[in-house]
């Protein structure tokens, strides 16, 4: 039986070098002068922690951060900006979360459209994972030009192809 693995994973090295490179343009930036702005990736919790004196600014950083992703060949759509920024004294913070593994919700879709498209495939979730067995591996190309075409706003990998 062939097989592949569904997951959804960010390179950590290529996301520590797009933040460095993030923190360099906000200290050379013209607007970013003389502010007292940060970004910082909490590496346990895949948190991106970003910390300004006003909301525009935020907005700002996180264009940044989704450019120099872009720029390191990463998917953008692997942060989750939907957190609301809060105050902390005269500082303004926010919390992006980096998204990794694909979700429950997430895989009972992925496994939903494989089963509807008819393909003669099986489709398991494991863990934080979908591992996708059929006899044809052109069935699993299939499979893969699928899930390609569908957006379910996380970026995937097509990992562990065996024949």
């Amino acid at each position: 039986m062939a097989s592949f693995d569904i997951v959804s994973k960010i390179d950590p090295q290529s996301l520590e070098n797009a933040l460095n490179t993030v923190k360099k343009e906000i200290q050379n930036r013209y607007d970013f002068k003389d502010t007292k702005g940060s970004v910082e990736l909490d590496k346990k919790s895949n948190i991106i922690h970003i910390t300004t004196e006003n909301s525009m600014r935020v907005k700002h950083i996180e264009d940044i951060i989704m450019t120099k992703m872009v720029k390191q060949n990463l998917d953008a759509t692997a942060l989750d900006f939907s957190e609301e920024e809060y105050a902390s004294g005269p500082m303004i913070k926010k919390d992006v979360k980096v998204k990794v593994g694909v979700d429950k919700e997430t895989a009972k879709k992925i496994v939903k459209i494989i089963k509807d498209s008819k393909l003669k495939v099986q489709a398991a979730i494991m863990d934080d994972q979908i591992r996708v067995t059929g006899k044809k591996i052109d069935d699993l190309q299939d499979v893969i030009a699928l899930m390609r075409q569908s957006n379910l706003g996380l970026p995937l990998q097509y990992v562990n192809m065996k024949s």
